[in-house]
């Protein structure tokens, strides 16, 4: 499993169009094939900062969404509203004894 991390900072007039293209996207993202979990956190002391983290079956799976459609045309309109660049990060679990 892929744990993919994404930090985002908007512009502060911009906060409420970006909810709304999650709000609109979640659901077709949440059902791509291989998305195992997608959630979306907002900093708690630094309200224009929203982080995503999403779980997928793998590498493959993540790259096959970043060059999907439904990425393009939601990233494509998410990052007009960036008051700043984003972080991603990925990662696996490392398992402990």
């Amino acid at each position: 499993m892929l744990v993919r991390i994404v930090r985002m900072t908007f512009r502060p007039d911009a906060v409420a169009a970006f909810l709304e293209i999650f709000r609109s996207s979640k659901d077709k993202i949440r059902a791509f094939e291989g998305c195992q979990h997608l959630e979306l956190l907002r900093d708690l002391d630094q309200p224009t900062v929203f982080i995503t983290h999403s779980h997928w079956t793998g590498p493959e799976a993540l790259e096959k969404y970043r060059q999907s459609a439904l990425f393009q045309q939601t990233w494509a309109a998410t990052k007009l509203l960036f008051a700043d660049r984003p972080l991603a990060f990925s990662g696996q679990q490392v398992p402990t004894p």
